[in-house]
């Protein structure tokens, strides 16, 4: 499932520029991700690399996109297509 970045957002900043799908972006009020986009680094890495970044671990995974190993890597498939 996609991850989403919940209100204990501190916008330090260390996120977005971990993110290899680019899913990561400033929002109104605190960083947002989408869903369209996190594969939660399937195929790029083992693990998800804006939760190893965030210093206050806010960044669980989004229960209204439940995805399986296989859809993420699809849609990973999908976007670097999209980026070659």
């Amino acid at each position: 499932m996609a991850l989403y970045i919940t209100d204990e957002c501190i916008n330090c900043d260390v996120c977005e520029p971990e993110c290899p799908n680019g899913a990561i972006s400033a929002g109104e009020e605190i960083y947002v991700i989408d869903p369209n986009l996190c594969t939660e680094c399937v195929g790029h890495y083992d693990e998800p690399q804006c939760q190893q970044v965030c210093p206050v671990e806010c960044i669980p995974h989004d229960p209204n996109h439940k995805e399986s190993k296989d859809d993420l890597m699809a849609k990973y498939k999908i976007i670097t297509a999209a980026m070659g």
